[in-house]
């Protein structure tokens, strides 16, 4: 099999410091110490990759792929170089070059690593083909339905794919979203392989939250030694708000006591307001149609915050009907064991759950 592979350095960045995202921010994210977290993906993806055999590797000069795949021991061909040989100088026109390279080379599969906008700059160098495409997750955003759940399963998916399906490529203004507004925009319509180890597009879910926002509020007033780390989410900007402050819709905040310690946090603010032996809960809720409680907007939840707190999940009855199971994508596989098992979901003042996290 002939797989085309190309990752965009830089997806993710903008994530555990905080920004919401890379586009545009990558200086920002530099300066609030940002590491990249696509490489790391797409080393996993590779090393996955190589471990099934009989693929065929096409790529695009480093930092968008040769090196990774030669690591983990790819003999590739290298179709051609990005403008740049470093994170900055690489851009969406070096994805959409090496993506039309992999189509002419006659590959069976492109292979991407990033979020919705390299999604986006794959799919709309594959208009007009009907050579599929599927992603590694590793971007702040991931709301398109044509990501891989890991990068484990990307692999898995590639190497096994026996037929595709049409899928939606959306992407959302950054700016907005760092203001609170969501507003996923069709980008394209990509030919993608057809497995259950594909994530859905997101989805909103109705139904009154009213409720569980009182509960989870009332057991945080009765533990007034309980440091409290909520996510982004409407379900949690009602918690916030039943709590009596105004939180970062999209963002992390952190309350104890009737006192906001922290507003919008990063991981590294995070880190240095929880207490490593003290009581810490982080609260958060799953994306609609995914299932993700973690690696979905809201990477300021580290592998390092998660291992600090215990676990509490909520959803409205409407969200939560709409899943089968719970995802996990932390960016460390143990943490992601750790993770999977039975897990209760607050769905009202007193009604709970049981859901499955995979």
């Amino acid at each position: 099999m002939r797989v085309g592979f190309v990752t965009n350095p830089i997806a993710g960045m903008g994530g555990r410091v905080g920004l919401k995202g890379t586009d545009g921010k990558l200086a920002a994210a530099r300066e609030r110490g940002a590491e990249p977290r696509a490489p790391d993906r797409a080393r996993r993806a590779l090393d996955a990759l190589a471990d099934a055999g009989g693929v065929e590797l096409l790529v695009w000069g480093s930092p968008m792929g040769a090196a990774a795949a030669r690591e983990a021991g790819f003999d590739p061909t290298v179709l051609g170089e990005p403008d740049g040989r470093d994170l900055e100088a690489t851009g969406p026109e070096d994805t959409r070059e090496a993506t039309r390279a992999f189509h002419e080379a006659g590959a069976d599969l492109v292979l991407f690593v990033g979020g919705d906008g390299t999604a986006a700059d794959v799919a709309a160098a594959l208009q007009g083909t009907e050579t599929p495409m599927l992603g590694v997750p590793a971007g702040v955003k991931v709301y398109s339905g044509v990501f891989a759940v890991s990068p484990e399963d990307a692999a898995a998916v590639t190497t096994r794919f026996d037929r595709t399906q049409r899928r939606e490529v959306t992407d959302i203004d950054e700016d907005s979203y760092r203001e609170g507004e969501v507003q996923p925009e069709l980008q394209g319509v990509a030919f993608v392989p057809v497995t259950e180890q594909l994530q859905s597009s997101k989805q909103s879910a109705g139904g009154s939250v009213d409720s569980l926002a009182a509960g989870v509020a009332d057991e945080a007033r009765a533990t007034p030694d309980r440091t409290y780390v909520l996510g982004p989410g409407s379900t949690l900007a009602a918690v916030k708000a039943e709590l009596g402050f105004d939180g970062s819709p999209i963002g992390v905040d952190v309350w104890r006591d009737g006192e906001v310690l922290a507003r919008d946090a990063d991981e590294t603010t995070l880190l240095e307001t929880l207490e490593s032996e003290g009581d810490n809960e982080i609260v958060v809720t799953p994306i609609g149609g995914q299932g993700f409680v973690f690696g979905r907007g809201n990477p300021q939840l580290s592998p390092a915050v998660i291992r600090r707190c215990s676990l509490s999940v909520v959803a409205s009855r409407d969200k939560l009907g709409e899943l089968r199971v719970l995802r996990v994508d932390t960016d460390d596989p143990q943490l992601d064991e750790e993770l999977a098992g039975w897990v209760k979901v607050r769905v009202g003042r007193f009604e709970t759950r049981m859901v499955k996290i995979i």
